[in-house]
């Protein structure tokens, strides 16, 4: 199983890959909706990358902020659910 520290670099990466930002700028904390590194159509692409990556199905429940706000919450959330689903 993938521990957390490898699911926030996989993360970083993508979001890293996807925005265009300088790498630099962008921290496992940074608010990346907040910041304007994403909008809907970032989290659309962010969560089939989470769901494609992870192998973790993402529930309307599940749709919050505190899930998707950074590398951080990301790498928590799918660490939660991939306990869960095993």
């Amino acid at each position: 199983m993938i521990n957390e520290n490898q699911i926030k670099e996989k993360v970083y990466q993508f979001i890293s890959e996807q925005t265009y930002a300088d790498p630099g700028n962008i921290q496992y904390d940074t608010l990346i909706f907040k910041e304007g590194y994403f909008d809907s159509m970032g989290f659309i692409t962010l969560i089939t990358f989470i769901e494609d990556e992870f192998n973790v199905k993402t529930e309307d429940k599940d749709f919050i902020e505190g899930n998707f706000e950074s590398v951080n919450a990301i790498a928590n959330y799918v660490t939660q659910k991939a306990a869960v689903q095993t």
